[in-house]
């Protein structure tokens, strides 16, 4: 029988509630709200079968499908956006894949989001996948606690993410690299229920890194390198130099 070809969804999960910046999918930058941002990226791309916004919050909604956008709606209960994108995951069951697109990365590369997307469809052993951008040796971001660091195997696969500096260096060989992690996953279907099925973690728990939730039971991911460096918004102050950015 004949392999049937790949069906990636692609989820933006969009909540209301952000502690630190309350309304900020809505929060206008250059003309436009922040998840209008995410969804114009993700339509310039080639590699998703489908693209859905997801959210419990009847004004994301409104403003989405004013723009042309989809929307689907979940439960306010969820923990966190993956286990938002399975509750939708579970409505498209013609979906191999689904990719999670952080609703908060306006500038996101649509060329990343394709290529995480061609690695799954290539090799459907693998369970998930995510990315990371080199930092330079002296980069101040690299003993910021709010930036997350992976390192990797000789094959691309996730040893470790962490918000510490890894590897400590105690020693600095020169083809030593340091990786920044960008918040962007994609799964295949079975594996992002059984993912979601898992209680949280030791090191989850310890780290606030729910990726570490995969790793301690065992399963791959896949590490896509990108020269993609666009910045996250989860501040208003963050917006501001979004907005400054944008503006020029």
């Amino acid at each position: 029988m004949p392999t049937q070809p790949s069906q990636v969804l692609g989820v933006i999960p969009a909540r209301w509630g952000s502690t630190r910046f309350p309304g900020k999918p809505l929060h206008l930058i250059a003309g436009k709200s922040l998840v209008e941002h995410v969804w114009d990226r993700c339509q310039a791309c080639r590699g998703l079968s489908f693209v859905t916004v997801a959210t419990d919050d009847e004004r994301i909604a409104a403003a989405v499908e004013a723009f042309g956008g989809h929307v689907t709606m979940t439960r306010p209960d969820h923990p966190s956006g993956t286990d938002r994108t399975a509750e939708v995951a579970r409505a498209f069951s013609e979906m191999s894949h689904v990719i999670n697109i952080q609703g908060d990365e306006p500038l996101i590369d649509p060329g990343l989001i394709d290529s995480l997307a061609d690695t799954l469809a290539a090799d459907p052993a693998l369970p998930m996948i995510t990315a990371a951008n080199p930092l330079a040796a002296d980069d101040p971001l690299l003993i910021d606690p709010n930036v997350v660091k992976v390192t990797v195997t000789g094959d691309g696969h996730a040893l470790y993410f962490s918000r510490s500096l890894i590897p400590h260096p105690r020693s600095v060989p020169a083809d030593l690299v340091y990786y920044r992690h960008k918040g962007i996953y994609g799964f295949r279907r079975d594996f992002l229920f059984d993912f979601v099925s898992w209680a949280p973690s030791l090191l989850e728990r310890t780290e606030g890194l729910e990726q570490l939730r995969a790793l301690e039971n065992g399963a791959r991911i896949r590490v896509v390198f990108t020269d993609d460096t666009s910045p996250g918004v989860d501040t208003p102050e963050q917006a501001a130099i979004l907005q400054q950015l944008l503006s020029r």
